[in-house]
């Protein structure tokens, strides 16, 4: 017997009480979050476990986002920057930045020559310091947030922060294209070695912006 079997095997078994076209309820027990700290500490808690992950976070109002993101890529050195079709075009209103689409054909090799990308995202997670994408038109195919070198992500708090996964995934829609980043990409070999911009962007920046 294949392990495929095996597997396949084992969910007949749980489904053998359940009527054919009928789904069985799944049991959901555990705690949705961890205590009550209200939208600053969450906020915060996000920050910290951000920063945990080596993002580089900046917080603003919402009317200072246009100048924290000019200052951003300025300091970048950032010639190009990659912009989703539906990203508020308020936020670049004080960079001379040359934008650059986002298009189904671009091929990997243009988007590599892109300096920066932007975009918005779907929701973060506090407990965890991630931010969730869903290609959504603010943030565009998951593709230009993963070759671009050098990723700014902007939250809007605190509506767009909950405090744990289950949070997050009542507010997610399952067959939505969903990247999960915790931190700029990284990887280690054996000997804990670590090399970043491997999987992803070498440099994430998220503004926390409310």
């Amino acid at each position: 017997m294949s392990s495929r079997e095996r597997i396949l095997g084992r969910v007949r078994r749980a489904l053998a009480d359940v009527p054919p076209g009928e789904d069985s309820p799944v049991e959901r027990g555990y705690l949705r979050r961890h205590g009550e700290g209200g939208a600053s500490k969450t906020v915060a808690l996000l920050a910290e476990n951000l920063a945990e992950y080596r993002a580089l976070v900046h917080r603003c109002a919402v009317g200072e986002l246009p100048g924290v993101v000019a200052g951003l890529l300025a300091a970048r050195g950032a010639r190009s920057v990659l912009v989703p079709a539906g990203l508020d075009e308020g936020w670049l209103a004080r960079s001379d930045v040359r934008r650059v689409a986002d298009r189904a054909e671009s091929t990997p090799a243009e988007l590599d020559r892109v300096d920066s990308v932007i975009t918005g995202c779907a929701v973060a997670v506090a407990e965890t310091g991630t931010i969730v994408l869903d290609g959504s038109p603010d943030q565009g195919r998951r593709r230009i947030t993963l070759v671009p070198d050098h990723h700014i992500c902007v939250v809007r708090v605190p509506e767009q922060v909950v405090s744990s996964v289950p949070e997050a995934l009542e507010r997610l829609d399952p067959r939505r294209p969903l990247t999960w980043i915790s931190g700029p990409s990284a990887t280690s070999d054996i000997e804990l070695d670590r090399v970043e911009g491997v999987h992803g962007p070498r440099t994430l920046e998220v503004v926390l912006a409310g």
